[in-house]
């Protein structure tokens, strides 16, 4: 009996540790979507994100819709996979506009040059205040924004070509 409550402490353990290892590999929910989805777009006015384009603000998004707003950046890797299908999605005439998060204007030309541009307009947020005020927490994320300037659904990660008819599903919704 006293080798049982040597070993007790052990076994305590290793049970803690299986149940918060299984909770960690295995969460019940592994979408964090935005409190703002259902609520007007936060006001913003940000500089162009690349040379040659005007500056954009969330009074552009308003009167026209519904569109995607994708957040994005020229170091992030997931976005350069997820291009091919934003281009697929312009070609069946979404409008697409963008924000680049800490990233530089000539730095989002040559993303765009080499990967292809989607973009109606690209803002610049380089203190990241926008993307944070919008719920978003990483890169790429996109939003669906209605006329009305609200978000109506969020896509969390890049979006693949299995994503595209809940994006146009999502769209058609935001009508």
């Amino acid at each position: 009996m006293k080798r049982f409550w040597l070993w007790a402490p052990l076994a305590g353990f290793v049970i803690f540790f299986g149940v918060v290892a299984f909770g960690l590999i295995r969460p019940d929910n592994r979408q964090i979507a935005s409190q703002m989805v259902g609520k007007p777009l936060p006001a913003f006015d940000l500089p162009a994100g690349a040379p040659g384009r005007t500056g954009f603000s969330s009074k552009d998004l308003q009167g026209e819709g519904p569109r995607l707003l994708n957040v994005f950046a020229s170091w992030c890797v997931p976005c350069i996979a997820e291009a091919p299908v934003l281009m697929q999605l312009k070609n069946q005439g979404v409008t697409i506009d963008a924000i680049a998060i800490r990233d530089r204007p000539e730095d989002v030309a040559t993303f765009l040059a080499r990967n292809g541009d989607p973009y109606d307009k690209i803002g610049s947020d380089t203190a990241s205040r926008v993307q944070l005020a919008m719920g978003s927490s990483g890169v790429p994320e996109t939003f669906v924004i209605d006329a009305k300037g609200v978000i109506r659904h969020q896509h969390i990660g890049d979006i693949r070509p299995e994503d595209v008819p809940e994006i146009l599903a999502q769209l058609e919704k935001a009508r």
